[in-house]
């Protein structure tokens, strides 16, 4: 198990921020719309969570690097479907 209960919080506070994206994936998906989703706010998200990984990377924090390389997964989605929807 994990050595450090507080390696769990992290874990469980990531992934439940992580999967609060999902219902916006899946309504962007599913409605081939992003017109009321900023570009510029997702953008900077992403950016920030890249930055994230890499300092988790850089102090080996488990909780910090698995779940922001998913929440960045997540909002790369919503970031794509954003610019690919944009297109029409």
């Amino acid at each position: 198990m994990l050595e450090n209960p507080m390696t769990a919080v992290g874990l469980l506070a990531g992934a439940l921020t992580t999967i609060s994206f999902l219902p916006q994936v899946l309504k962007t998906w599913k409605s081939k719309s992003a017109k009321d989703i900023s570009l510029g706010m997702f953008l900077t998200f992403c950016l920030g969570v890249l930055l994230w990984i890499i300092y988790g990377v850089a102090v080996e924090d488990l909780p910090v690097i698995v779940t922001n390389v998913a929440t960045l997964i997540l909002a790369g989605m919503v970031l794509g479907l954003k610019l690919k929807y944009n297109q029409h």
